[in-house]
């Protein structure tokens, strides 16, 4: 296979000419990844290097979101890809995820479970292992703080209702919102997170803190008990 080099491209072939010429929507995936690699190797060009980095040869067709589950070491272990080039690849994601997140937060009410899960899902829907977060809201619905409660295996996540009323009576929490994601990329509750929920909830009730919701994180999906009915206060 022949490659051409960056600069035996026409000028208006060049992912950086072309940017400017016509617009970041004119490029395809690979030649915007390029831009951030800036350089090749000496047998493959820079759009050759993110074609590579896009469409391993484990996988089929183009995964743009595949390299969300590179780890530095595993970008390092392309040909043409040294840690500088693994840095700015994974600064770039880390970017992305912010920005949807921020945009995410304008609209931000803790009141519905369809804003709450857009704002968290470009954070947890690329993660591999399931995290369990507890979001603490004062008298008025909004955030005091949050905090991890769990971090787990692939297929199992646990938190404990002592923990959680611990968390929230330290915060003067009124009410509390339960988040976690499933790395399947599958939202519904598995028959122990329907029951963990009604721990907490339970425990919540004792002690006058409602339990607002539990929301599931997918792959650009959630599952809210609230919506589903399925708190006892509904």
């Amino acid at each position: 296979m022949l490659h051409q080099s960056i600069m035996e491209m026409r000028p208006e072939q060049r992912p950086d000419e072309k940017f400017l010429s016509f617009g970041p929507e004119a490029l395809s995936d690979a030649e915007l990844l390029a831009i951030i690699l800036r350089t090749g190797t000496r047998d493959a060009s820079s759009v050759d290097l993110a074609e590579q980095i896009l469409n391993p040869e484990e996988k089929s067709g183009n995964n743009l979101l595949s390299i969300f589950d590179y780890e530095i070491e595993d970008l390092m272990k392309m040909n043409g890809v040294g840690k500088v080039k693994a840095l700015q690849i994974k600064a770039v994601l880390e970017l992305s995820k912010r920005i949807a997140m921020t945009r995410a937060a304008k609209d931000l009410c803790f009141n519905n479970s369809g804003t709450v899960a857009e704002y968290y899902m470009e954070q947890f829907r690329h993660e591999k292992q399931e995290e369990v977060f507890l979001i603490m809201l004062d008298s008025g619905g909004f955030r005091l703080r949050e905090r991890r409660l769990f971090l787990g295996t692939v297929n199992t996540a646990l938190f404990s209702p002592r923990e959680i009323l611990i968390d929230a009576l330290r915060s003067k929490a009124v009410s509390v919102i339960l988040l976690h994601n499933h790395p399947s990329g599958d939202p519904m509750p598995s028959e122990e997170d329907i029951r963990a929920t009604k721990r907490v909830e339970d425990a919540c009730d004792l002690i006058g803190i409602k339990l607002v919701d539990h929301i599931i994180i997918g792959d650009n999906t959630y599952f809210s008990f609230f919506e589903n009915q399925m708190l006892g206060s509904n």
